[in-house]
């Protein structure tokens, strides 16, 4: 299984280094350094991960099963970039180094003690697809120490990133790191699987069972900790999409209303360059819909108001809900009133019933009343209670 899903994850840190190291032309802190070094390490980890690169590797060095000694030495390393990147971002830089020295030495003695056991436990054959198992088995004192580097490192980033999350300085950082928390089960399943090898090679058992559940584990949580740590960069982008397609779904429901009430009201109206972007549009879009509301005014009835009003609370929507069914009803009532050319004895002297206080708020009012303009059965019903009035056939 490791002959697809390794390579899979070297691509994926690949993409991430080559995506991530532009930024040192303008970052050179400590922090950019080694989240660099910690792709980096992943990637070179994946790479000779992969089984023929592992036999070829160990070839050329000329010790068996080198490129397993290799490959988690890097996930030591890989550790102490993490814990560096990590303590930087939630301390000053005294106080981070300060606590970074303690674990640090404590993954040097570990990659020490692992060079060591490795060289009393060379095997006599390669072993790119079951090195684990086979150093579990026969030669578990060097797997019990590059587990304990290696869990205690994943509880360690796991509890940091869950707690700098409550004082991370942007939204995007802060969801990164909340991916990089939630990665910490999937490496426990590993180290579990681990353990397990250890525990049922003493007994010769070997851990076949259960060891697509360990490379099924350890690549979940390869590929989310890469967009954890990635993610500050390019989530932003993610911002711009999103408020792109808001922007287009907005003005896609408003079209509707803009469309009919220009039709009978075109001077507000003002023809935009071609040029002009999605949200200059949508500005004029909002403007021009309250603009045509004003100059409807005195074809709306207040009975109409009444009525919508008294149905949409009877209903138990909420003030801003009630205000986009009142408008909703005057202007289609409004419409009508225009069209048939019967305007009401008395009009209204202010068409809208909400006031919102910005432009955020009023395209997220609009776009209720737009709904409730297509959709509502509330203003039909509003409509059909008023529908048999006498109205002042004044023409306009």
């Amino acid at each position: 299984m490791n002959s697809f899903l390794y390579p899979i994850c070297a691509i994926v840190a690949l993409l991430a280094l080559i995506y991530k190291v532009r930024v040192l032309r303008t970052d050179h802190s400590i922090t950019q350094i080694a989240l660099i070094g910690n792709l980096f390490l992943l990637c070179i980890t994946y790479v000779v991960s992969t089984p023929f690169i592992w036999v070829a590797m160990s070839r050329t060095v000329g010790i068996v099963n080198f490129s397993g000694l290799f490959t988690q030495s890097c996930v030591v390393l890989m550790s102490a970039c993490q814990q560096i990147v990590l303590l930087h971002l939630t301390y000053e830089r005294r106080v981070a180094w300060s606590k970074a020295v303690p674990r640090l030495t404590c993954l040097v003695l570990s990659l020490v003690a692992m060079v060591a056991l490795f060289s009393a436990a060379t095997a006599e054959r390669e072993s790119p697809n079951d090195f684990a198992l086979s150093k579990a088995q026969y030669y578990p004192a060097y797997l019990i120490v590059y587990l304990l580097a290696y869990t205690a490192n994943q509880i360690d980033v796991g509890v940091l990133s869950w707690r700098y999350t409550a004082i991370a300085s942007t939204p995007w950082l802060r969801r990164g790191l909340f991916l990089i928390a939630a990665t910490l089960p999937f490496a426990l399943i590993y180290s579990g699987c681990r353990v397990a090898d250890i525990i049922a090679g003493q007994f010769s058992v070997s851990g076949d069972a259960w060891e697509p559940v360990a490379q099924i584990a350890v690549t979940i949580a390869t590929i989310t900790k890469i967009a954890g740590w990635t993610l500050p960069d390019w989530g932003r982008h993610l911002t711009v999409l999103h408020d792109w397609l808001r922007d287009h779904h907005t003005a896609r429901e408003l079209s509707r209303v803009h469309r009919q009430l220009t039709a009978l009201v075109p001077e507000p109206v003002i023809p935009l360059d071609s040029r002009a972007d999605l949200r200059t549009r949508l500005y004029r879009t909002v403007v021009e819909i309250r603009d045509a509301q004003w100059a409807l005014r005195t074809w709306m009835d207040p009975s109409v108001t009444q009525a919508a009003s008294r149905r949409a609370r009877g209903a138990g929507l909420t003030d801003d809900d009630v205000a986009a069914i009142v408008e909703a009803a005057q202007l289609k009532a409004a419409i009508r009133a225009k069209t048939e050319r019967r305007q009401p004895a008395k009009y209204e002297s202010d068409p809208q019933v909400a006031q919102p206080g910005d432009l955020a708020a009023e395209l997220v009012f609009q776009r209720k009343l737009a709904r409730a303009f297509s959709k509502s059965p509330i203003v039909a019903a509003a409509l059909e209670d008023t529908a048999g009035q006498n109205i002042s056939k004044d023409m306009e």
